[in-house]
């Protein structure tokens, strides 16, 4: 489209609409406009380059390796990581482009793992997986500030989140383990997040640290707890409150809805456990320990709740009452002082759940958002279908709820798209 445009720009100066001045100005705009995106495909394709070589490098070598020997073994091992470190420091020295810093540290990243399993099989050096994961990320995180890569921190929060998955719940030959060292390489990589979000200069590289972060977080999460029990969930609702409530500081709400990972995994994470907690059965809960892990957790993501909570208060940043925002207290007060009465759990989750839908149908109409608006009425539809399967309502009354929220989903659309209307009829007047 744009290219166009630039070609229509001669008819516009003949034709004196512009002048040629205007006209190089509009040029060298658009042209200063497409570069950004060039780079972006180009660094795309090497990063993909770099992983394509040293696959072939590999397979390559595989197919030949029982053929050397011990020496040449070795030599082999290495000579990927010599590779990658020549290119590295080419890309470091000559402050070369985006495209070749992220392309040879992906490189290096692969061949620091094939070095370290290659000397590990040559010279038979014991150990596990998750040992040799660690190490790989331990000997790469260097590189995401040498290099100001970020392909290198994808990498790492995907191996780590590997890590804790491997020595969290997969340990099959010993107890599985807390992986207390995936806390630290996420800190580790943190400060790189933080001045990619506070610069906004690469908001689709951010958007992504701010989908994979919290995802990685809520597989991860469950290796924490060392015995299944109800407790569990609660230390759920505080992570998903966590996130909804970063995702609601103004740096990351000022951004585009779905760039906003914190906020909708928070969203629909705080709807989902309520949900299931809004059953009667939940609540016949079983006695648990509070010394248990997992309430050391629950107790440390409580804290950094009401942190986070205290600090936008005190930024003025909490404009409105916001339901989401305020419900992992009442979950917490609830799971203290509610667990010998299933009645009254049962009755405040399902009015929690109502309210979350009344709020978010409020927060819709406000913003004139349909998807929000529509989101706030299926929270209010998965309650009552919920409540079709465990409630001895007859099939009449069952029937009416469900024609009520069906009226209710067109009425208040419809009400929506009519004030739309009219206030974009109001505007051109």
């Amino acid at each position: 489209m744009n290219s166009k445009f630039i070609k229509e720009l001669p008819h516009l100066v003949s034709e004196n609409v512009i002048s040629s001045e205007v006209a190089s100005k509009i040029e060298a705009y658009y042209q200063s406009k497409a570069s950004p995106s060039s780079n972006k495909l180009f660094t795309v394709f090497g990063v993909l380059g770099s992983l394509l070589v040293g696959l072939g490098i590999i397979l390559i070598l595989a197919h030949n390796w029982d053929h050397f020997n011990r020496m040449t073994k070795t030599t082999f091992a290495f000579l990927p990581l010599v590779i990658g470190q020549v290119f590295v420091a080419f890309s470091i020295l000559k402050k070369k482009s985006v495209a070749w810093k992220e392309s040879s540290g992906t490189f290096l990243f692969f061949a620091i793992g094939s070095s370290i399993a290659l000397v590990s099989q040559i010279y038979n050096i014991p150990g596990n997986l998750s040992t040799y994961v660690l190490t790989w990320i331990a000997l790469s995180l260097p590189l995401i500030y040498l290099l100001k890569s970020n392909t290198i921190a994808f990498l790492n929060i995907i191996f780590v989140t590997f890590y804790a998955i491997e020595i969290g719940y997969t340990s099959y030959f010993s107890m599985p383990q807390t992986p207390w060292m995936y806390l630290v390489v996420i800190a580790a990589i943190m400060p790189h997040y933080l001045v990619l979000l506070k610069k906004q200069e690469a908001p689709n590289i951010t958007s992504i640290f701010s989908w994979l972060l919290p995802l990685s977080l809520t597989i991860v999460i469950g290796a924490f707890v060392k015995d299944v029990s109800e407790l569990g969930f609660l230390m759920y609702v505080l992570l998903f409150s966590l996130f909804y409530n970063i995702g609601k500081i103004p740096l990351l709400e000022s951004q585009k809805l779905r760039r906003n990972g914190y906020l909708i995994f928070g969203s629909l994470g705080i709807v989902m456990m309520l949900l299931i907690m809004s059953f009667d059965s939940f609540w016949h809960i079983e006695h648990f320990f509070f010394g248990a892990q997992e309430s050391v957790v629950s107790v440390v993501l409580l804290v950094a709740n009401i942190y986070v909570l205290l600090y936008s208060y005190f930024k003025k940043w909490l404009k409105e009452f916001n339901a989401f925002q305020y419900v992992f207290i009442f979950c917490a007060l609830l799971y203290v002082f509610g667990l010998n009465i299933p009645v009254l759990g049962t009755i405040a989750i399902n009015f929690s759940v109502f309210a979350l839908g009344i709020t978010t149908i409020k927060i819709g109409a406000d913003k004139f958002h349909f998807g929000i608006l529509n989101y706030g009425l299926l929270i209010i539809a998965a309650l009552v279908t919920c409540r079709f399967f465990d409630t001895n309502m007859s099939f009449v009354i069952r029937g009416l709820l469900f024609v009520s929220v069906g009226l209710g989903f067109f009425f208040t659309n419809y009400v929506m798209l009519k004030k739309q209307k009219s206030r974009v009829e109001s505007q051109n007047q």
